[in-house]
């Protein structure tokens, strides 16, 4: 398509103009390179394997199409990974014409009408099981590496950005119990409680009668593992079922918290899900939800690479809407608290740790496996970083009759916990 120099440069000036990233330079499968440079050296180079990979950068790139070409390796990135991130946005705000966005939404309408013929209606509870597995039914040896001893799977609290990664956990752990109040012979309930670390720490460091929840049996096989080896087994349980399944009277619970699995719930079901946890809540019992929002002015996007191959079905909702519909469902918004630069160094230490122990990891799951997580989590990380999403944890209140039974202020949420140089999880 572009066999000579001065075509390519032209073409790849064409695309660039008006670039106000970081420096980079592109590199053909012939030794040709081109750079974007303000005199600094490039944070990147992107690796052009073949031609097929640079018609896909320089013709009519999708964020589908630019990812499937990184993971079957057309198409590599040198140094800053973070920093390609900024060169991809540049490139797919550029104006589609009109056959082009025709295309696409044909092409998105085929592969949505196929995904309904294959697992049903979204958001069903048969799809949603199906969409779980996906994601997190990987051998847990693929997570332990890169998550830490926690396997907490969520964003970390970090006190310091140089806070190791293991500490932050244990850190985030210990917030959600103290923004709870969490105390001894209390019930507890872990909608979507991944490999059990806030169940177990619950029950371990706060007396709590913990139970967890889950739809991935890895993580359920996983958990009860970890729940035997801690002897926690009278305390401390976890269950295979959807929260719609969750088979247990009213007020049962006096704690609830969610944490990173409000992404799977989808708009049309936030009502239903606030619902159904004001149900189990006692009269004056509180909910954090620790959840991914997107910005308002950050729509879904139809080409999405994290829909097709990470989170199928994954539907980020704003602030504001999730709100709505807990209001709407008789929750009193309590606190509100945003740790999207959290989430971005949470991210970027699992990133590390993903290339670190990339030998070892491709022990249990494929080279086009690992690097679709690798480019997911690098590509979360610097989603976080521009603000086009975020993360909030959210404390929510059933009152009884206008009382929660909650202090006056956050000294007792935030203060040091003895607790807190204790958790081992």
């Amino acid at each position: 398509m572009f066999d000579s120099s001065e075509r390519r440069g032209a073409a790849l000036q064409s695309v660039f103009e008006g670039y106000d990233g970081s420096p980079f330079s592109i590199r053909f499968w012939d030794g040709w390179q081109w750079s974007v440079s303000s005199g600094a050296a490039p944070a990147c180079t992107i690796i052009l394997r073949n031609a097929k990979s640079s018609q896909i950068l320089l013709a009519a790139p999708n964020e589908i199409s630019l990812g499937e070409a990184f993971i079957r390796r057309d198409l590599d990135v040198e140094g800053d990974l973070f920093s390609v991130f900024s060169i991809a946005d540049h490139i797919l705000k550029r104006p589609k014409n009109l056959q082009v966005r025709i295309a696409r939404k044909l092409t998105h309408a085929a592969f949505g009408m196929r995904r309904w013929l294959a697992s049903g209606a979204q958001h069903s509870q048969a799809r949603d099981r199906t969409a779980i597995s996906h994601h997190y039914d990987q051998p847990v040896e693929f997570f332990r590496p890169w998550l830490g001893k926690s396997l907490a799977y969520s964003c970390a609290y970090f006190r310091s950005p140089e806070d190791p990664l293991d500490l932050a956990q244990k850190q985030k752990l210990t917030l959600i119990c103290q923004k709870l109040r969490l105390r001894s012979g209390e019930r507890f309930l872990d909608v979507g409680c991944g490999w059990g670390s806030l169940p177990l720490c619950a029950a371990r460091h706060y007396g709590a009668n913990a139970l967890g929840i889950t739809l991935s049996r890895v993580q359920y096989e996983e958990a009860r593992r970890r729940i035997e080896i801690s002897r926690l087994g009278n305390r401390c349980d976890v269950a295979l079922c959807d929260y719609r399944q969750l088979n247990r009277p009213p007020h049962t619970f006096d704690k609830i918290a969610s944490v990173g699995m409000f992404e799977h719930v989808g708009l049309g079901n936030l009502r239903e899900y606030f619902r159904s946890v004001r149900g189990w809540l006692k009269p004056r019992g509180v909910f954090l939800n620790h959840g991914i929002t997107r910005a308002h002015d950050s729509p879904p996007r139809e080409d999405s690479f994290i829909d097709r191959y990470v989170f199928p079905d994954g539907q980020l909702v704003t602030l504001s809407q999730a709100m709505q519909a807990a209001e709407a469902e008789g929750l009193e918004i309590r606190d509100v608290e945003n740790l999207r630069d959290h989430y971005e160094l949470t991210l970027r230490r699992w990133v590390a740790a993903l290339q670190q122990n990339a030998t070892t990891l491709l022990r249990y799951v494929s080279e086009e496996t690992y690097r679709i997580w690798l480019l997911y989590l690098a590509g979360s990380a610097a989603a976080f970083h521009r603000g086009s999403i975020a993360v909030y944890q959210v404390l929510l209140s059933r009152a009884d009759k206008g009382i929660s039974d909650l202090p006056l202020t956050r000294e007792d949420w935030y203060a040091g916990d003895p607790a807190q140089e204790r958790v081992q999880v």
